[in-house]
Order: structure tokens, then C-alpha cells, then sequence
């Protein structure tokens, strides 16, 4: 039987993660390669330099090639800029058969209805995520498909994206000999490998702390209710360090990975951290308290921004399944502990469900071991429903929606 081979792209901030794997007709997804490299030409998601960018990108095709030439053919991108909404859209159509039978066609047609959103002409549908159909006025269906009514409702998540940022990010690509068969947000792909069904039908909150962005999703009975992106990260934790004490961003970072900690009120304030021993052309004692606190700041802000967010759908502090926690930034010590404060909901660190994949090698394994992996692995998974609608993403195409989604 065939098998396809895959890859799954963040290009991130600070890093480019992909990962090559293999899904055979049976949906199994099995991890074959992993590369990350130093990521270029990019600020909170965004492109900003192409030439960088596109260098980037590759050095990693280049080492995706020696492995496995078909998959940079079959690359599934993650979308990760602060400039991504989503809002609610319902559409109304009436069930064309004589029958009042509800067939596939007319809750296509009810999705493609739910899109009719205005938005301005610089922007693009990411995604049409279908919440629930209502049939007659009665809510809540999953699959109203055989049904009859004579009225049929969707009510629909639209994420658009500032469509100038994604055609840069794809031509990042493009330069670099790749080929894109599906976008896909971040939180969103982050959200698919790493929440389990009960999680999502109890309510929960994804919290994805990237370098130069912060991403979150909400879910609750099995739907996604919000999702959005800031432009504040771990980068900037490290941008705030450097400046209070006056080191090299390189130093900062290696401070906060070697010294760090979320919350200042654990540490003591009589121990101090020798610069020296990051830096041996530095000087200066700073405590680790001061370091903490500096670091807890920033934390802090990204947590408002978060509970603003939960307050607009209703759901700050009112999540049973808790707030999961990802990305590089979920890697500092002490942080689930502040978003367990901040947020007043219960906090764990989330990694990749390793019965979603296969991994043999034990590089594979150690990446379902580590949430900085969570996104880039959700990216594969969303391959399995992007593919039967999967069309070659070019400029000259580049408004066809193949990203129609995820009915229940």
C-alpha cells in the first residue's frame, strides 16, 4: 500500500522546526526526521526581511532533501502572526429537495454561506470551522446529514489573515524549492496535538508561548469557542533582561535559560548570579530575585492579555479542563505556577499525544517529549483532513478556499 510522505513547517521567530513523516492509507502518522535551525528575517511571526527569510527556510529544504525529496513537495505551513482574528458567522439556507432531506451539498452550501463575512480586500479566510447546524431552529448538530428540515443553519468560527503577511511567508517557501498544501494556525495545530477530547468537551484553554508571539484557542463541549495571537513572547522576556541589566540579548537569553524563574516571590533575594560565569567580559552581581521579577513582568502582561480575551467570550476563570501550557516559553520554571495565579484556573505543561504518532528512532521520541514540538506536529496531523481538498498553493490560486473544515 502507498504511503505519503509529509512535512510540517514553523517558521518561527526565533527557530525553523520541520519534521518529515510518513501517513499511509490507514491515517497512522509515523515521525521519520527532525530538523530546526536559527530562524532569520522574521519579528513576531512576521517577515520582515525576505532574503533572510528565504535563506532560512533553505537550509532546512536543503536537509529535508537529503532525506526525503518528495516531501518539501507536500508541506503543510504553520501560520503564526499576531495579525489573525476569528470571529462567529452563521449561515442560512433553505433544503433544496422536495424531500426536506438534508444532503451533503446543502451543509456545503450552509458553510460556504457562513464565509459571506466582510472583510477588507488585503485580507484572506484561513479556516471555516464549523461549531454546530441548526435545523429548524434546533441546535446543537453534529452531522444533520439524512435529516429533514426545511431550514439549515451553521454557525461558524471564521479565522481570517492579513493576506500580504501570508503570501510573503509563502514565498519564502517557494524561493526555497518548497511546495504548500495547507496553512494552518498556529494555536489551532498546537490545539490538535496536544488537547484530548475530554479536555476540549469539558472547556480548556491553550496557551502556546512562542519566541516573538503568544498564541491561544478555547474550547468547551467539544468546540472551539476563541482563538487569536499576540505579538508579546519569550523573546521579549529576554528583550526585558537585557535592558534592566544592561547585557547582550545572547547574554539575556542565556541567563534566563541558566537563572530564570517565573515567579519572584519563590526566590530568595539574597542569592545573586555572577554575570561571569554567562559572560566572562561581564561584570555584575544581579540577584536572582531582581532577574525573576523582570521576567515575571512580562509574564504578567501576557497573562492580561490572555484573561481580556477569556473575559470576551465569557470564560475567564470558568474552564474546568484548566489552561495547558506550550511553546518554548512553557520551558521557564515557575511559569505554570504564575498562569495558575494569574489565570485562576488549574495549569500543566502539554506535550504531544504520543498515541497520535509513530516513533521509532529515538530523536522522534524525545520530540513527543517536549512542548516546543507541539505546533509543528499538530500541522501534521491537520494533513489528514486537509488532503482530500488539497490543491497546489501558488499566487495564481492563491484565494481558492481548500481549507473548508473540520465538520464534527
Amino acid at each position: 500500500m502507498a504511503k505519503n510522505q509529509i512535512l510540517g513547517l514553523d517558521i518561527g521567530s526565533s527557530s525553523v522546526k520541520a519534521v518529515v513523516a510518513e501517513r499511509d492509507p490507514t491515517n497512522k502518522i509515523s515521525l521519520l526526521h527532525v530538523i530546526e535551525r536559527p530562524s532569520r528575517g522574521l519579528r513576531k511571526g512576521i517577515v520582515v526581511d525576505m532574503e533572510d527569510a528565504a535563506s532560512a527556510v533553505n537550509g532546512v529544504l536543503q536537509e529535508v532533501k537529503k532525506f526525503s525529496k518528495s516531501a518539501v513537495n507536500n508541506i503543510y505551513l504553520n501560520v503564526g502572526s499576531s495579525d489573525v482574528h476569528s470571529q462567529i458567522s452563521r449561515g442560512i439556507i433553505a433544503v433544496s429537495r422536495a424531500s426536506s432531506e438534508i444532503h451533503r451539498d446543502d451543509m456545503t452550501r450552509a458553510v460556504q454561506a457562513s464565509e459571506a463575512v466582510h472583510l477588507p480586500s488585503n485580507r484572506m479566510i484561513l479556516h471555516t470551522i464549523t461549531r454546530e447546524f441548526i435545523v429548524d431552529g434546533v441546535g446543537d448538530i453534529r452531522d444533520p446529514l439524512g435529516m429533514v428540515g426545511a431550514r439549515l443553519e451553521v454557525a461558524s468560527v471564521v479565522i481570517d489573515a492579513f493576506e500580504p503577511a501570508v503570501k510573503n511567508l509563502m514565498k519564502c517557501v517557494g524561493m526555497a524549492g518548497g511546495s504548500i498544501s495547507g496553512l494552518i494556525f498556529g494555536p489551532l495545530a498546537s490545539a490538535t496535538s496536544v488537547l484530548t477530547k475530554n479536555q476540549k468537551e469539558l472547556g480548556v484553554l491553550l496557551v502556546d508561548i512562542g519566541y516573538g508571539t503568544t498564541g491561544m484557542a478555547v474550547y468547551e463541549e467539544n468546540k472551539l469557542l476563541h482563538t487569536t495571537m499576540f505579538p508579546v513572547g519569550a523573546g521579549h522576556v529576554t528583550n526585558d533582561l537585557a535592558v534592566a541589566l544592561k547585557i547582550p540579548v545572547e547574554t539575556a537569553e542565556k541567563l534566563k535559560v541558566a537563572y530564570g524563574y517565573a515567579l519572584a516571590k519563590e526566590v530568595s533575594a539574597k542569592e545573586s548570579v555572577e554575570l561571569k560565569k554567562v559572560d566572562p567580559s561581564l561584570k555584575g552581581s544581579p540577584s536572582r530575585k531582581y532577574i525573576a521579577e523582570v521576567i515575571e513582568a512580562r509574564l504578567t502582561e501576557i497573562c492580561e492579555l490572555v484573561n481580556n480575551e477569556l473575559r470576551l467570550v465569557g470564560k475567564a476563570g470558568r474552564l474546568p479542563g484548566g489552561v495547558v501550557l506550550t511553546g518554548g516559553g512553557s520551558k521557564l520554571p515557575g511559569v505554570v505556577e504564575l498562569l495558575r495565579g494569574e489565570l485562576k484556573l488549574s495549569a500543566q505543561i502539554g506535550l504531544p499525544q504520543p498515541n497520535l504518532f509513530e516513533a521509532n528512532a529515538k530523536e522522534m521520541s524525545e520530540i513527543l517529549e517536549s512542548p516546543e514540538y507541539v505546533s509543528v506536529l499538530g500541522l501534521l496531523l491537520w494533513s489528514r483532513e486537509l488532503e482530500p481538498r488539497r490543491a497546489p498553493m501558488t499566487q495564481g490560486n492563491f484565494f481558492i478556499n481548500f481549507l473548508r473544515n473540520l465538520l464534527p
